[in-house]
């Protein structure tokens, strides 16, 4: 014991000859010798996950499966083929090439051990805390994603991607590692591998590639939905500042010399953007549709999407979709003669039917033909609504009354009742519309606020990002919805104020299990149900004044419409409508009979009516210019009626066969 006296224990607490807090703190010692215990024990830990995961077999990519979409009958309506992808020997790949790939994604491609610590603490820390999904993998590691692993983004795909990168670093030389992520990498375009990616752009074979193309192709590997130039003009901005980068930074790391960087300052453009023929039609659009749906609800790419192997089960009716092309083409036919008249040049349409009963998208026209006109007509957000969109301005006004009336301190109704038959502003708002008087909704933009308009419109079903900058002219349709959503919009009015957002796909599958975050939201109330029913009554007097009583389709079926007017600024032509089960009234706050409301929890054509909603847009845009043409005299009208188009495609849709 004697020899122990005064000798200092590890753990020794509190700490002798030490006072206060320091007592209790560890000394420089202890912390020292627990940071070497945690880094055994990590040590261990990863020598351990290390031994238990094997590099396992190659994926076979899903692409080669096919995959299929639906019509909402269930039938097939296109098969979409296997993975476009030829694997071809570096030897067939130029070295500038190489060099471009290498400089944009992996600089220390040929001295690294195949892992970025960095950019793997980083991609964890950021799933971690609900971030968005890092990059800043080595090629190693994105040859192992492709490889043999899966596309989740989470932390144990990321830890097993180290390990396996570590593996494969050590088993296979970086000339396999390198032709690997060339030949199974995504280039856009629906291209896995370089060699894919070369006519998919170039039209040639990947031996065949200059270092300019080279390092375009390389600049899309960051993201083609970013830096493909063909999408966008903001990607074909990003892709030219990128493909300089990657060039100079070959000058930078000595793989090319200023002499040779010299001669490419002219960015090399791709070919222009192409779909297979099996997406001829419209089939190109409902795809486009359909896809747009899945990522913004699931999180897939186009990328995970091309890659193949889902069956995917859309709303869109077949039969509807026939006769709503149909419906285009034979109105053009007659009405549209470019070859004798200046003002028929350029024409286009776009139209999309949502049923009011849930908001399936259940036939859309995006243009005569996907793999030919590009752009998708029922999905654009360029055209403005005009006239089109003062019932949302009706409908705010009549909210703010209900609103303003719901109650004094006892409960009154405070709303200030009309004297001697004097309308309300809304009640003269509703008669404003009904004669194409603008003035009125000017006036009422200052008496409500745009942004309650604004936030009224978006509420129903129209996108924020479409609304136009709240200026004076902002309730006469400055805006520039979709047809999609201005036919989603509309139904909330039908639907008693209750507004479902639109969808196009029911159900998808992968592998045979069902792929999650596809469920629709609730219906929600956004708009008092007398409002909503005023509003259609209005709708209903504008299909009665537009189409005449039965609008067409029989005398019992009157029609809830909306439309641009003759005196808008002639850049748009609108109209949208839905057959109705009541007779018109006269107008907001009359009580005048109305119809019964289509409820979305109503079964798909239970009750009265769950026809759908309809939207038709005609434009003119001449490919490549930005601004639309004047629509005057479009169709033979002799000054503004251009107007009467887009209800006659409406009409042929409804009594075609």
């Amino acid at each position: 014991m004697k020899g122990t006296k005064g000798r200092r224990r590890f753990l020794d607490y509190p700490r002798q000859g030490r006072e206060g807090p320091r007592r209790w703190l560890p000394s420089w010692r202890q912390w020292l010798g627990l940071l070497s215990l945690g880094m055994l024990g990590l040590a261990g830990l990863f020598a351990v996950v290390y031994a238990k995961i094997d590099v396992p077999d190659e994926n076979e990519l899903a692409g080669k499966q096919a995959t299929v979409y639906h019509w909402s009958d269930g039938s097939e309506m296109v098969s979409v083929g296997a993975v476009n992808r030829q694997n071809v020997t570096l030897d067939k790949v130029p070295d500038s090439v190489e060099n471009s790939v290498i400089a944009a994604e992996n600089e220390t491609f040929y001295s690294d051990a195949g892992v970025s610590l960095k950019g793997i603490g980083r991609a964890v820390v950021s799933m971690v805390s609900g971030g968005e999904t890092q990059g800043g993998s080595t090629i190693t590691q994105q040859y192992v994603k492709n490889t043999y692993l899966s596309q989740d983004q989470t932390v144990t795909r990321k830890v097993r991607e180290f390990i396996i990168s570590l593996k494969v670093s050590n088993q296979k030389s970086k000339h396999d590692i390198l032709r690997g992520y060339l030949n199974t990498s995504w280039f856009g375009r629906d291209s896995y591998g370089i060699e894919a990616a070369a006519h998919a752009y170039y039209g040639i074979d990947a031996n065949r590639l200059n270092p300019s193309q080279g390092a375009v192709l390389a600049a899309v590997l960051k993201g083609s939905e970013q830096y493909d130039p063909g999408l966008s003009k903001a990607n074909h901005a990003r892709a030219v500042a990128r493909w300089e980068w990657i060039l100079d930074r070959q000058v930078t790391t000595g793989k090319m010399s200023k002499e040779e960087r010299a001669k490419y300052r002219t960015f090399p453009e791709p070919r222009k953007l192409s779909k297979p023929t099996s997406q001829a039609g419209q089939t190109g659009y409902l795809i486009d549709v359909a896809n747009k749906f899945i990522k913004a609800r699931t999180g897939l790419t186009d990328k995970d999407l091309a890659r193949g192997g889902y069956h995917i089960h859309t709303t869109f009716d077949k039969e509807r979709t026939r006769r709503l092309e149909k419906a285009v083409n034979d109105v053009r036919r007659k009405e549209i003669d470019p070859k004798h008249r200046e003002a028929d040049d350029f024409v286009q349409f776009g139209a999309a039917s949502v049923r009011p009963g849930d908001g399936a998208i259940v036939a859309l026209y995006g243009g005569p033909d996907a793999t030919k006109h590009f752009s998708n007509n029922a999905d654009t957000s360029a055209v403005p609504a005009g006239s089109a969109f003062k019932p949302f301005v009706l409908a705010a006004a009549l909210q703010e009354e209900v609103e303003d009336g719901e109650g004094g301190e006892d409960g009154e109704d405070r709303k200030t009742a009309p004297v001697n038959g004097e309308q309300t502003p809304a009640e003269k708002l509703g008669g404003a519309l009904l004669m194409g008087q603008s003035p009125p909704f000017v006036q009422a933009g200052k008496r409500i606020g745009l942004e309650r308009i604004r936030d009224l419109a978006v509420q129903t079903g129209l996108r924020k990002e479409s609304m136009a900058q709240l200026e004076q002219t902002f309730p006469l349709g400055t805006s520039a919805p979709s047809a999609i959503r201005m036919a989603s919009a509309y139904t909330t009015f039908a639907n008693g104020g209750l507004h479902q957002e639109p969808y196009a796909v029911s159900g998808m599958t992968y592998d045979g299990k069902k792929v999650p975050g596809l469920s629709r939201p609730k219906a929600e109330q956004v708009l008092d149900a007398k409002v909503a029913e005023q509003v259609s009554n209005s709708l209903r007097i504008m299909g009665w004044l537009t189409l005449g009583r039965d609008g067409g389709l029989g005398p019992e079926q009157p029609v809830a419409a909306g439309r641009t007017e003759p005196g808008d600024r002639m850049k748009s032509a609108w109209f949208i409508g839905s057959p109705s089960a009541a007779e018109p009234g006269f107008g907001p706050g009359t009580g005048a009979k109305t119809g019964k409301v289509v409820r979305p929890d109503r079964a798909p054509g239970a009750g009265d009516s769950n026809e759908p909603t309809t939207a038709v847009i005609m434009f003119r845009n001449k490919a490549g210019t930005p601004a639309l043409l004047p629509m005057q005299g479009v169709g033979g009208a002799k000054s503004k009626l251009g107007t009467t188009l887009p209800p006659k495609v409406w009409q042929a849709y409804q009594q075609g066969s």
